[in-house]
């Protein structure tokens, strides 16, 4: 099969098009790659963060129901390092490696540790909320082993969302001091949650390209007002009051809300989509320290798998 040019791909763009049986352009398979691994690398990470709960949620429910959460997003990223290695740029192994040397890029929600258990909702309610708002577009990307991974990734994280929900109701419901220390953690969330998206349009780096070959759906703008338009009301549903800053109207005329992007400290969001936030660089040093603790597993593997022990040692 004679090798596509990027016009002819962007061409052609459309849900699913395209496969590791197409000889794509050097300018896709870069660009699926890099955004394939920030997703498996901010799965991988996101599941770090929500770790700890496993120990210290406030019940033995809670606790079976973190720990499986945990699990489905190791597997997430698993399948998305697969979908990102069929193009043929990097191995697996190396990009599991660029994450643990503070290399590889993921979301920024994921660099902040969460301190309480009022947090967590944050993350599993609001940040997969904003996920899935994302990720459901993207079972129309036109990398196909991609989109595979997205449908499995959607159906499961669909569950996260109801359990996340679950614990916002549960400490919505409860005494005056909960309903208070669940508003500061919102507060404190909030910013982060709006810059989930990423960059303004004008501000993206490389998500025209994206658009431009199917690879992304939606814009970022586009994406934070669909997220605002239903996780507002949720919010204000379970007694949340609105943050004033970053500051969020509602259009009437138009029927949605939109946010003063100005408010949105992209700075801070700079420095920490290039690794260079102290709390990020503690989140990277865990994943390094736990990669290196079972690495003798991984040479173990190698060693004793017929047939693969060449390759394998080589990407190590």
């Amino acid at each position: 099969m004679a090798p596509l040019d990027i016009a002819t791909v962007k061409a052609r763009a459309g849900p699913r098009e395209f496969g590791p049986g197409d000889d794509m352009p050097e300018e896709y398979r870069r660009a699926a790659t890099r955004m394939i691994q920030f997703h498996a690398n901010s799965e991988i990470m996101g599941a770090y963060i929500e770790r700890p709960y496993i120990r210290q949620a406030p019940s033995l429910d809670r606790k079976l129901a973190v720990s499986a959460q945990v699990q489905d997003e190791i597997g997430h990223g698993q399948l998305l390092y697969r979908a990102a290695e069929n193009l043929g740029i990097k191995t697996r192994e190396q990009m599991l490696d660029e994450l643990a040397n503070g290399e590889g890029k993921f979301l920024n929600c994921f660099h902040y540790p969460i301190n309480s258990w009022y947090e967590l909702p944050m993350i599993m309610f609001f940040v997969d909320g904003a996920a899935m708002r994302r990720q459901a577009t993207l079972k129309r990307t036109s990398w196909e082993p991609y989109a595979h991974a997205i449908d499995k990734i959607c159906f499961e994280e669909g569950f996260h969302i109801k359990h996340g929900e679950d614990i916002l109701r549960e400490i919505a419901s409860g005494s005056s001091h909960d309903r208070e220390l669940l508003q500061e953690a919102f507060e404190k969330w909030w910013p982060r949650i709006l810059q989930f998206f990423g960059p303004t349009n004008d501000q993206s780096v490389h998500g025209g390209f994206a658009m431009d070959v199917g690879l992304k759906t939606m814009t970022n703008d586009d994406l934070r007002t669909a997220f605002l338009n239903a996780y507002l009301p949720k919010a204000e549903k379970y007694g949340l009051e609105i943050p004033d800053t970053p500051h969020v109207e509602y259009d009437a005329e138009a029927d949605r809300y939109e946010v003063a992007e100005e408010d949105l400290d992209w700075e801070e969001f700079g420095e920490v989509a290039r690794n260079e936030d102290p709390t990020g660089a503690e989140q990277i040093n865990k994943r390094h320290r736990r990669q290196a603790a079972v690495e003798w597993v991984r040479e173990a593997i190698v060693d004793d798998s017929p047939g693969v022990g060449t390759t394998s040692a080589a990407a190590d």
